[in-house]
């Protein structure tokens, strides 16, 4: 009897996320392999998180006012800002660059309307294969959204191919709370509500970054007139595929929360109550059974207490390595799935007219 071959896969992909939220870079560093054309499979050699610079956060915190040389200056300006990372990443953990296939970068999103039909994401995808001396995939976004798609949310694909085993939900609490999971045999995800933005937002009126495991929000009381007008946004009766951007808050949200007298911390209190009402009102209409929380909203046990109360799922928490790391690890997955012309980019999640094999390639040389 002779031995079936084995064909095998595989790609060392560097990983590159850039969160809504402005912590900072998140990046990964990964093996993905397949066998015989089906299940995936990775391996996270190193990751670590670059804070940003007191320059680059205020940059990106003030992109959507900037006018259009501005921006195209700061799209530069954060590829070189990534490349250096990369290759400081690179040194540190003293990795081999001929092993490296590619870099997969998210950018980060400065402007998110499909249905304008467009999206950007800076950080020049060219501007940093060029200061790498890698080859860079970029742009993942804009083939979905010309094919009328929402151009998001990309992590789902990720969810399915490496994570399905320990959940039939997975929720990501980044600057905006998304969720993807299956319905009849396919694949549906969606941003559900606000996630660590509100918060941060509102910390920073104390001088801080963010509202530490929930701390400041657990010493509020409820403000049941907030909670009302939160929970009657319009874009909670919207069915999906969906998704939020910053520019959505800015006119939806933070006007609700300025035009309200109270204090920080019932302030705070009543979002975190907001948020877990809004999550577990998902979580209990698709019947999810184990829900996986990553991002770093899985830090706030508030807001995750909170959750656990309204919502009818088991609660996991993975690894503190996939909690941070987890979208930078699935965007390197999708330059895998490039790097192997697959598919990496769901229609049933997006709803665009079909599947597609996003991004854009760009060569050092």
């Amino acid at each position: 009897m002779t031995k079936r071959k084995v064909m095998e896969q595989k790609f060392n992909i560097i990983g590159i996320m850039s969160g809504t939220s402005l912590d900072g870079i998140d990046i990964s560093y990964c093996t993905y392999n397949q066998e015989n054309n089906k299940n995936w499979g990775f391996n996270l050699i190193k990751a670590k998180t670059y804070k940003h610079t007191t320059y680059i956060h205020s940059k990106l915190s003030e992109a959507t006012e900037l006018n259009t040389i501005s921006l195209i200056q700061l799209d530069k300006e954060l590829g070189i800002y990534i490349a250096n990372l990369i290759n400081q990443f690179i040194e540190e953990f003293n990795i081999n660059r001929k092993d490296i296939n590619a870099i997969a970068s998210h950018g980060h999103t400065i402007y998110h309307a499909p249905k304008e039909m467009y999206t950007l994401q800076i950080g020049c995808g060219t501007t940093i294969s060029i200061h790498t001396q890698l080859p860079v995939i970029n742009d993942f976004r804009s083939k979905d959204v010309a094919l009328g798609g929402q151009g998001a949310p990309l992590v789902p694909i990720g969810d399915q191919l490496l994570f399905k085993n320990q959940a039939d939900g997975f929720l990501n609490i980044g600057g905006i709370s998304n969720i993807s999971l299956q319905e009849n045999n396919e694949t549906i995800a969606f941003d559900i509500c606000p996630g660590n933005l509100p918060s941060n937002y509102l910390m920073k009126t104390i001088s801080k970054e963010y509202d530490e495991n929930g701390n400041e929000a657990s010493k509020g009381k409820l403000n049941s007139l907030l909670l009302e007008k939160l929970n009657s946004i319009e874009f909670y009766k919207k069915t999906p595929p969906k998704s939020l951007g910053i520019e959505w808050l800015n006119e939806n949200f933070f006007p609700i929360i300025n035009n309200t007298n109270d204090s920080l911390q019932n302030k705070l209190f009543t979002i975190n109550e907001h948020i877990a009402i809004q999550i577990s009102e998902i979580v209990n209409k698709y019947n999810i059974k184990k829900l996986l929380i990553t991002g770093g909203g899985a830090y706030n046990t508030f807001l995750v207490d909170h959750i656990k109360i309204h919502s009818n799922a088991e609660i996991i928490i993975p690894d503190s390595s996939i909690i941070e790391f987890k979208e930078a690890i699935i965007f390197g997955l999708l330059g895998a799935l490039y790097l192997a012309k697959e598919i990496n980019c769901l229609s049933s999640v997006t709803g665009a007219t079909r599947n597609s094999c996003g991004g854009v390639l760009h060569l050092p040389n």
